[in-house]
């Protein structure tokens, strides 16, 4: 099968609107971080103000997204994938239109936290949807290519925070989920979705992930390897300026520059990774590589003292390049579960991993205090890597895997 065949198969519409959706989730996602340095200063905020709370108001906007992973993953199971897609990015898209008009970090914080339950829908019921309706030889094209066109959304949110108001920035993102939303219904639902609408199969049962000692060690090693990824982004891009005076960069840093090159590696990445996968015929392989070189990538991060911005951005970038697995992440997340329970794993999953920012900076913030920024990230990146490897190696592989199933 050449390029061109394969290319036609999997850029249906489905995908391509899925990857337009994605696109707004992370533009949306990622402003907060853009914008965080502007957007408190103008609340008021001095230098330790903007720092304390901009890990208040992201942690905020992660816990929403966990609360969110479960409550549509559950609806995604019970109601359907394209149910998911429709409410939560109305959500999303009236949080983030309202977060122009704050005026207190409170406020901020509550729409933050309103936005991420919102945001938490997006990524799983997509990836689910897509990899029920793609043969299971396509379906990693699939999901590579929403990943990879889906994280340039931060290289728009940084063009758009750039040339415009932080407010401005955040109307835009409302407006841009509110149009796509119209594109959704020409997207239908997935066949191994409506041929289990039945009383007598049980969807939907977050609980029945703790219930039985496999699922339960299943669905926690599909969780925390990917937690390195989100170390890397959550501490080390987000808070890049506050790194490179610690690191004695030559150079002003600004946090959208550093979140723009690193998610356009994410985005190479997520291609590099996924096509790796197919051909490699192994979803474990191909991120057992790219968890290597991303731990690679973060020592290098830290050997940089001293260095120009220029070089400390092409760190950033190494640092999304080789972070670049979260569409190999979701997809074998996806594959491992029944379709019964297929969505609440596929949407809880990432947003769990995107909510151990809260612990992860909460450890962070912690150790700073005592050790100093430098050695606290460190530290807490050991850990989370270790965890990562360890639960890597323990997973089976899904690349072959039969989706239809229900998980008893």
């Amino acid at each position: 099968m050449n390029k061109v065949s394969i290319m036609r198969q999997v850029l249906t519409l489905p995908v391509i609107v899925i990857a337009m959706g994605y696109f707004v989730d992370i533009y949306d996602l990622i402003l907060f971080g853009v914008v965080r340095v502007q957007s408190l200063t103008e609340l008021g905020l001095d230098k330790d103000g903007i720092m304390h709370w901009g890990s208040i108001i992201l942690n905020m906007q992660m816990i929403g997204m966990l609360i969110g992973g479960i409550l549509w993953g559950i609806m995604g199971d019970k109601k359907g994938r394209m149910s998911v897609l429709f409410a939560s990015i109305l959500l999303y898209s009236a949080a983030n239109t309202l977060n122009a008009f704050v005026t207190t970090v409170e406020q901020y914080a509550i729409l933050r936290f309103i936005a991420g339950i919102g945001l938490a829908g997006e990524l799983g019921a997509g990836v689910t949807l897509v990899a029920e309706i793609l043969p299971k030889h396509l379906r990693g094209y699939g999901v590579m290519a929403i990943a990879a066109f889906g994280v340039l959304g931060v290289v728009a949110a940084n063009i758009v925070a750039t040339h415009f108001d932080w407010r401005n920035a955040y109307i835009f993102g409302g407006l841009l989920g509110f149009a796509l939303l119209f594109l959704r219904f020409k997207v239908r639902e997935s066949d191994m979705f409506t041929h289990t609408q039945s009383d007598k199969i049980k969807r939907g049962d977050f609980f029945s992930l703790f219930k039985d000692r496999e699922i339960f060690a299943k669905y926690i090693k599909a969780i925390l390897i990917g937690v390195p990824l989100w170390y890397v982004v959550g501490v080390l891009v987000m808070f890049s300026p506050e790194f490179a005076v610690a690191l004695d960069i030559d150079g002003e840093i600004k946090a959208g520059q550093a979140l723009m090159y690193c998610y356009i590696g994410l985005s190479v990445g997520d291609l590099a990774s996924g096509y790796l996968s197919q051909k490699l015929q192994s979803r474990k392989k191909a991120y057992m590589l790219f968890l290597g070189l991303s731990a690679a990538s973060v020592a290098y991060y830290y050997t940089l003292s001293g260095a120009g911005a220029n070089q400390f951005y092409f760190a950033m970038f190494l640092l999304g390049l080789f972070c670049g697995y979260w569409a190999l992440f979701i997809t074998m997340a996806a594959e491992q579960f029944g379709t019964n329970i297929r969505a609440t794993v596929a949407t809880t999953v990432p947003n769990f991993v995107r909510g151990s920012v809260v612990p992860v900076t909460m450890s962070f913030m912690y150790l700073k205090g005592s050790i100093g920024i430098l050695l606290a990230g460190a530290t807490v990146g050991i850990v989370v890597f270790s965890l990562g490897f360890i639960m890597l190696y323990m997973t089976r592989e899904t690349f072959h895997k039969d989706l239809d199933y229900i998980e008893a």
